[in-house]
């Protein structure tokens, strides 16, 4: 059994390994800007800063470019655990 989670839930300062991301609808332009931003499978993601209120929006790192992500927008990115 494969334990899975969304990238919104992943502690700050833990990585993990993106395994999809979801289509909310059909044609979903979250999901697809998510992709071409490089939110594919396989690469490997990080928290590294959450916002004040809420904790949203938070800081992602991924190789060598960190984006701000709201909390919505992130829950479309599936992970499994890091190797």
């Amino acid at each position: 059994m494969k334990l899975m989670w969304s990238l919104d839930t992943l502690p700050k300062g833990n990585y993990a390994i993106i395994d999809r991301v979801e289509e909310r609808t059909a044609a979903d332009p979250i999901s697809a800007r998510l992709c071409e931003l490089g939110f594919v499978p396989g690469e490997s993601v990080k928290i590294v800063a959450t916002g004040p209120v809420g904790a949203d929006p938070i800081a992602v790192s991924l190789g060598t470019s960190r984006f701000a992500l709201r909390k919505g927008e992130a829950a479309r990115i599936m992970l499994r655990r890091s190797v």
